[in-house]
């Protein structure tokens, strides 16, 4: 049964070193019993490489140098849904997201009052293209996006309201045909891309409420492709799943921010929250992500070292649409929103 969606609304490794000798020099911050937990809620796809991976490795780091334990408290959702979580209250003191667009908003309502630009890789963490998981074999012989508009095509699509992962793949899809017909005729055709959008959603099935819950949808047994990040569909052939991974000709690359929620912080609890942060961009951190199967957002060269990412002939980011301050507005309302989704 089809789900109907409503309105849709570093620093280098030396760097994380020294910034933690200078928190070493530090009495241990009053009002603390001797360890810390760092509650830090991300957008659904973020789990594996945080928890298997990047907390593990700042625990030990700041045990090795404080002899103090660190405890991690994690949550993970649509990108959408985590940022209004933390909008109503929920005690996050750091937020990995899906889109700048909800930094955004918690920068707007005063939860981030610090520039999370100032960071290595203007605050992104790490980044990932969109791709198409297809069932083993590609019965339905899809090769592209446009593909996926073809009759009786059965697509699970995560839902646009409560995931950054659906506003990056509407993204895709339509940036990916201005982008082929730009190449074809030297300008590019906002019909025709308008016009792929309508007829692959039309073919949409399911909106599950996050990424991760599409793939789940997906693993299920449910329909014949899935749209979402590169690495979701690496993750489940490392795990044997019956799939392949189609690499559209032109694609979107997703870029991720971390940022501290200030309102949040105690005096108290700052250093291991800045500490934590420069590590997320030092190269033991960037190395797992790339593991993991993000892109490095600071050392191309990792990336070069994961052989399963696949090849990319004509890649973009949202500056093709003029950041988010233009791509949501523009072709996420009134393009999606308004043109094919109320249609």
């Amino acid at each position: 049964m089809r789900t109907t969606s409503r309105n849709v609304p570093f620093l280098a490794t030396a760097a994380f070193v020294s910034a933690l000798l200078v928190v070493s020099c530090l009495p241990k911050p009053p009002g603390e019993s001797g360890d810390l937990t760092i509650t830090l809620y991300g957008f659904s796809v973020m789990k594996e490489s945080l928890e298997k991976a990047v907390f593990p490795g700042f625990k030990a780091r700041w045990k090795q140098l404080h002899g103090q334990a660190v405890q991690f408290q994690s949550s993970f959702a649509g990108s959408e849904t985590v940022t209004n979580q933390i909008l109503r209250g929920a005690p996050a003191d750091i937020a990995i997201l899906s889109i700048e667009r909800d930094a955004q908003r918690l920068q707007k309502d005063g939860f981030v009052t610090s520039d999370w630009h100032q960071f290595a890789g203007h605050g992104i963490v790490n980044k990932t293209p969109f791709v198409i998981i297809v069932r083993q074999g590609n019965p339905k012989g899809i090769h592209d996006f446009s593909d996926l508009a073809k009759p009786g095509i059965r697509l699970i699509h995560p839902d646009p309201i409560s995931s950054g992962g659906a506003q990056w793949s509407i993204l895709a899809i339509y940036g990916s045909e201005l982008k082929k017909s730009q190449k074809e005729s030297s300008e590019p055709d906002k019909g025709r891309a308008l016009q792929t959008l309508r007829a692959i959603w039309k073919n949409v099935i399911s909106t599950p409420g996050s990424a991760r819950e599409a793939r789940t949808t997906f693993e299920l047994g449910n329909g014949d492709a899935l749209i979402t990040y590169e690495l979701e569909g690496l993750l489940m052939k490392e795990a044997k799943a019956p799939i392949e991974v189609v690499t559209p000709q032109s694609t979107i690359f997703s870029e991720h921010p971390a940022v501290v929620i200030d309102r949040n912080v105690t005096a108290a609890k700052r250093p291991v929250i800045d500490a934590f942060m420069q590590y997320l961009w030092s190269d033991e951190a960037q190395q797992a992500f790339v593991k993991f199967h993000f892109y490095s957002s600071t050392n191309d060269s990792f990336n070069q070292a994961n052989a399963d990412f696949g090849h990319i002939e004509m890649p973009f980011t949202i500056e093709y649409f003029g950041g988010w301050d233009k791509a949501y507005p523009e072709v996420i309302e009134q393009i999606f929103r308004d043109q094919v989704q109320k249609k």
